[in-house]
């Protein structure tokens, strides 16, 4: 379990994020034609995990529309956002703020990335802010579980770990 806040409250997460060095465990998300995406599909691309609580808070639409920035300079990378919502709210707003090198991928019907769920305070069943980053052979080379959830996560050490 880790520990994160909300505007200073202290709420539990259902485990922690893999270590470094280890590989990235697959995967069963859902696209916004429903169809189902997998680590697979990635296969041969450093990944970029942007995990967050849902779409429709000004963070997570933040860093959504932060990495669309980034991925225009990024070569060989996927990036990737992730959250519980439904696939239909995740294509509104990619559609309704121009989001394209982006894909936005739900964990609704996932337990994929359970351990990052809060399991108390009114966040609760919804995934906490994280970062993943994992190299071209799926082995993770970056983590951040975003302390203060309202707060947005480190982009410069994201890009900085893909530099490497």
């Amino acid at each position: 379990m880790a520990t994160v806040t909300l505007k200073g409250n202290p709420f539990q997460t259902n485990g922690n994020l893999p270590a470094i060095g280890e590989s990235l465990a697959n995967f069963s998300l859902v696209a916004s034609n429903l169809s189902e995406k997998s680590l697979t599909d990635f296969q041969g691309k450093r990944l970029v995990l942007n995990i967050f609580p849902s779409i429709d808070t000004g963070t997570c639409a933040a860093s959504v529309r932060h990495f669309n920035i980034d991925a225009t300079k990024l070569e060989n990378v996927a990036v990737v956002s992730v959250s519980k919502d439904l696939p239909f709210a995740l294509n509104r707003f990619c559609g309704a703020e121009g989001i394209t090198n982006v894909e936005t991928l739900s964990a609704f019907r996932s337990d994929a990335f359970d351990s990052l769920l809060f399991m108390d305070g009114p966040l609760k069943s919804l995934l906490s802010r994280c970062i993943i980053v994992a190299d071209e052979n799926g082995k993770v080379i970056h983590t951040e579980q975003v302390a203060e959830t309202v707060d947005e996560p480190n982009y410069e050490a994201v890009l900085n770990a893909l530099a490497k």
